[in-house]
């Protein structure tokens, strides 16, 4: 059995592979493999004729050695995880391997903040222009929820607009930088500064 792991909760991730492998394994960089090194990592043996424990690291991400470790599973006699950073679920690799009775794919996700869509519908609001709305939204929450995780998900939702080239995140991205200075500087009220940052976001 061949366990792949990916997803971005890593700290989970190591946790599990320290229980799959041990303290004393094998780590093979992807980045150094060749093709021609295939068999020695998947079939070699050790001098002392052991079963091997290897952590292999984003062998997804070597191409050459990727599509051709489908050939290797079946035959494999060692202890191996494969860790990836991400894992392109469309690829034909992909597909192949799920349906393989030799591989385990294991996701290790970070956990949905809650509050995640309450404040992208606070946040939106804003964005679309009704400043006074999204006040309105926030006072009724203000009271259970905490204003610097809220200011944080906010400036993470503009960096995501940003990145779809939304002409007006950029202006967005700046306002909540400087509600986020006044926030750990001044003196004001916390949620104060949201409300603002949110009335001058709908007006830009």
């Amino acid at each position: 059995m061949i366990r792949i792991f990916y997803g971005d909760n890593r700290v989970m991730a190591q946790k599990v592979i320290k229980q799959q492998l041990g303290d004393d394994y094998e780590v093979i960089e992807s980045e150094r493999l060749q093709r021609d090194d295939m068999p020695s990592v998947f079939l070699g043996t050790s001098l002392f004729g052991e079963t091997r424990s290897i952590l292999i690291k984003d062998l997804s991400e070597n191409k050459e050695c990727w599509e051709i470790f489908p050939e290797y599973i079946e035959a494999c006699p060692h202890h191996i995880v494969i860790w990836e950073t991400k894992l392109d679920k469309r690829s034909a690799t992909y597909k192949t391997l799920s349906k393989n009775k030799y591989i385990e794919l294991k996701e290790f996700k970070m956990a949905e903040d809650p509050n995640k869509k309450l404040v992208f519908d606070i946040f939106d609001t804003a964005f679309r222009g009704d400043g006074k709305k999204a006040v309105e939204m926030v006072e009724k929450i203000e009271v259970t929820n905490d204003p610097y995780s809220f200011m944080g998900l906010m400036t993470t939702m503009a960096i995501k607009k940003l990145q779809y080239n939304n002409s007006r995140a950029a202006g967005a991205i700046k306002i909540l930088a400087q509600a986020d200075l006044d926030m750990k500087t001044t003196g004001l009220e916390p949620w104060t500064i949201v409300k603002a940052a949110l009335l001058k976001i709908s007006r830009k």
